[in-house]
């Protein structure tokens, strides 16, 4: 009788610790991710493209994206939509520091610093100065908020750090449609996006995605060329054609939005 005691107060309390871990596992919530420019492609997302192999492996060709992923690792870009800060609550000049742009100020859930060199081999778009194109962003994890769009100003060089004072807000994009589902492969929230006219040469787009709902913001950096393009990708596999769509391969702990 003892014994038998005694295995079912052992039971009951491994009963506890289970219920007590469930809970706390409740409580961390669906790990998800979130969202980068797909057209113009970010850094991160044409990275991505680039490294993909068919066994899973992340094997660059692109120099810039190959540096970057020996500095910042896989897990960075397996998660290449996740550029976030979860704290920026709509702020930027005076708050993300310059030359920190690409990574979220640097306070992301993952290291993304290595995208923010200051060298002119980054995967680019080719576009069309004064064109309207599809403004494409993934929509990994769906929120309301406003897209900021900013371009460099002419004369900015892609050697030099990216700096607040490069930038020139050119449209602010509250609830765009989206197509496809959250976390569905290709997803992405789109808009017509007009471009500054009387540009040549090489451009950055950062688009800043303010989130109504909570403090959380997402960080962007789209490397282009205005050169009479439209929309072709160069420096990545496969490259002269347009943005293909991508296979997201997320990690499996990333970070819970708060």
């Amino acid at each position: 009788m003892a014994r038998r005691s005694r295995l079912l107060s052992v039971a009951a309390a491994f009963a506890t610790l289970l219920a007590a871990l469930g809970l706390t596992l409740l409580g961390q919530g669906r790990a998800e991710a979130h969202g980068v420019a797909m057209l113009p492609g970010s850094r991160t997302y044409l990275c991505y493209l680039d490294a993909q192999t068919s066994t899973g492996a992340l094997d660059p060709t692109n120099p810039a994206c190959k540096d970057a992923l020996a500095k910042s690792g896989a897990t960075a870009l397996y998660n290449w939509f996740a550029v976030l800060d979860s704290n920026a609550g709509g702020r930027g000049a005076g708050y993300v520091p310059d030359g920190t742009l690409c990574s979220a100020g640097d306070r992301s859930p993952y290291d993304f610093s290595a995208y923010n060199a200051a060298r002119a081999d980054w995967p680019r778009t080719h576009l069309t100065s004064g064109a309207t194109i599809q403004a494409q962003y993934s929509n990994w994890a769906a929120h309301p908020g406003d897209f900021r769009v900013y371009v460099t100003k002419a004369g900015w060089s892609p050697t030099a750090q990216l700096r607040w004072s490069d930038l020139e807000l050119i449209q602010t994009v509250t609830n765009p449609p989206q197509v496809g589902s959250p976390g569905a492969n290709g997803g992405h929230y789109y808009w017509d996006l007009k471009l500054p006219s009387g540009r040549s040469g090489d451009a950055l787009v950062f688009i800043q995605w303010v989130r109504s709902d909570s403090q959380e913001n997402f960080f962007s950096c789209s490397d282009v060329v205005f050169d009479g393009g439209h929309g072709e990708v160069t420096g990545i596999r496969g490259q002269g054609s347009s943005t293909p769509t991508p296979t997201p391969t997320p990690t499996p702990t990333p970070t819970p939005t708060p």
